[in-house]
């Protein structure tokens, strides 16, 4: 069973994949497009909104954080994993009250649904990193309390 908020997090990223493919397309009508899904109702539809329009309002700064972790040309990554990546990246900047674990964890899944077959493993390697960039002592005190159990 799917929470309201992965459902949001999973609309917003096809949000912003259509918006990267259709990049003149107004996020309005984005948004009304997806909200034409008979399940959106089940969507926490205010997070669906903030991260669909952070990302696209903040896209190249949230793309500057990530692309120093890739471990091939930007170019090549898929437009569903780099959908993902933004998705996480803008959370993990800016809803400091969601801890980096879940975030994550969130976006491994909705690349294991959406992306390609090791899509996920690429997307748990970024974002790993990029946490260590961006939530440094949250990461540690992580890593310090895993160490110690």
């Amino acid at each position: 069973m799917k929470t309201a908020r992965r459902r949001a997090r999973e609309y917003a990223v096809q949000g912003i994949y259509e918006w990267q493919l259709n990049a003149d397309r107004p996020a309005s009508l984005i948004e009304k497009h997806l909200r034409e899904n008979d399940y959106f109702p089940k969507a926490d539809e205010a997070l669906f909104r903030e991260i669909l329009f952070g990302v696209l309002n903040d896209a190249s700064h949230l793309s500057r954080l990530l692309v120093p972790f890739y471990d091939r040309d930007a170019a090549e990554v898929s437009p569903v994993e780099r959908a993902i990546m933004l998705m996480a990246a803008f959370e993990l900047t800016a809803h400091p009250q969601t801890p980096c674990p879940v975030i994550i964890n969130e976006a491994i899944e909705i690349a294991k649904t959406f992306g390609g077959t090791d899509g996920h493993k690429f997307v748990n390697g970024v974002l790993d990193k990029l946490a260590a960039e961006v939530r440094a002592d949250e990461v540690q005190a992580i890593r310090t309390r895993r160490q110690g159990a």
